[in-house]
């Protein structure tokens, strides 16, 4: 079986070019005390890239857990917050952020109390070819 530097370099590239374009939820933080019935802000960042990269849109949810562990968000989702484009910018005024976006969202009434997984589901093409992306971050809240 023969092995060549571009087969053990090529996963390798595509692999930092998607780690590159990866998200992380900077707010609310994990643990926060959220009251059902509010508005949250959501703030999504993404660090800056070298690597060419489209955003395609993100879904926020947020599922109950139902004083159980919580079901991964990659299996369900939960109620849908918000489902629409991903513009990430960078803020002159936001100091050492990284580009970003905040989303205002309404947590429902009918949540139940207890801890409660905030989701968001972020597509992305990555590339010249391009590559289609996806992943999952989440947070993990406690509704009042």
């Amino acid at each position: 079986m023969k092995f060549s530097l571009t087969s053990l370099l090529l996963p390798l590239a595509l692999s930092i070019s998607a780690l590159s374009q990866t998200i992380a939820i900077g707010a609310p933080a994990d643990l926060s005390l959220v009251h059902a019935g509010s508005n949250l802000n959501v703030e999504v960042d993404r660090p800056n890239s070298l690597s060419g990269s489209t955003e395609v849109a993100i879904i926020i949810s947020i599922n109950s857990c139902h004083n159980a562990t919580c079901v991964p968000p990659d299996a369900i989702l939960g109620s849908i917050l918000y489902n629409g484009p991903y513009k990430p910018a960078l803020q002159t005024n936001a100091g050492f952020k990284p580009p970003h976006q905040n989303f205002t969202v309404k947590i429902p009434e009918s949540l139940q109390k207890g801890r409660a997984q905030l989701a968001v589901y972020h597509v992305a093409l990555i590339g010249a070819g391009p590559a289609p992306f996806t992943e999952t971050r989440n947070v993990t809240l406690n509704i009042l």
